[in-house]
């Protein structure tokens, strides 16, 4: 019996192996909600930079900055999606569209 399970499982590893290397060889892992959640975050603080400026709207900025701090609470919370939405809303409140990582 030892025999016998010890070569299906050699054999879903080299189908495994087989599969990864009929991948695209330019095709990129999946970003993580995680991940998403930073980079929109950062994405945020540079559009509150550039927002900043003489002349800027206080009350959007404020607002901005409300939403980012309450993105920032929900992703370290491990609800990551309410985090993502959050900082989506933000941006779009300062006229940024969201990077998109799909794309």
């Amino acid at each position: 019996m030892q025999r016998r399970s010890t070569g299906w499982m050699g054999a879903l590893i080299g189908i495994s192996l087989a599969m990864l290397a009929v991948a695209q060889p330019g095709a990129e892992a999946a970003v993580t909600r995680s991940e998403y959640c930073s980079r929109l975050g950062l994405q945020l603080d540079e559009a509150i930079e550039t927002k900043a400026g003489p002349g800027a709207n206080a009350t959007e900025i404020a607002e901005a900055t409300a939403l980012q701090n309450k993105a920032n609470r929900f992703c370290a919370e491990r609800k990551q999606a309410q985090g993502i939405r959050t900082f989506a809303n933000a941006l779009r409140l300062l006229g940024v569209t969201p990077v998109d990582l799909n794309q």
